[in-house]
């Protein structure tokens, strides 16, 4: 038996598998993850109503500051994605890098709402919520994925 078969069977830290179950989820939760950044700024950009959770200058302000770190961060995801797919040992980068992109994003968004009240503004409040639950969870969930994997992947 083959010296990494041995350690993913035994669990040795970064030596998980990558393959099955897992590595088709994180796939699924990579894909969703540039469908909302896409479907996010493209409905801000085009029918701004629709998700923005306020309408003060400063909050525009605030969100008009995302678009270049979302692309950014929508090419790390993209690079993950393409690099698990293709089972490209570059897949620990862009999934690591992307996942601290996005927990970096949803620390400077969080933040902003909770010292705004964002939150507590219903329907806009619970969309908010969302998009941030949805950006920590996706990026956290890359990060523990890839780094449990981290040998495995580099191959």
């Amino acid at each position: 038996m083959c010296a990494v078969h041995t350690a993913a069977m035994t669990h040795e830290p970064g030596h998980l598998p990558a393959d099955g179950p897992s590595r088709t989820l994180v796939l699924v939760g990579l894909a969703i993850g540039a469908v909302l950044d896409v479907l996010y700024w493209t409905l801000w950009f085009a029918a701004r109503d629709a998700v923005a959770s306020d309408t003060t200058p400063s909050y525009v302000d605030f969100e008009q500051a995302f678009p270049l770190a979302d692309l950014w961060l929508l090419v790390l995801i993209v690079g993950g994605f393409v690099a698990v797919l293709r089972r490209h040992p570059s897949a620990l980068f862009w999934l690591l890098a992307g996942g601290g992109a996005g927990v970096y994003l949803g620390c400077l968004d969080l933040l902003y709402d909770v010292e705004h009240g964002i939150l507590a503004k219903g329907g806009a409040g619970a969309f908010e919520a969302f998009v941030v639950t949805a950006t920590f969870v996706l990026s956290i969930s890359m990060l523990r994925w890839s780094w449990r994997r981290r040998r495995t992947l580099l191959g």
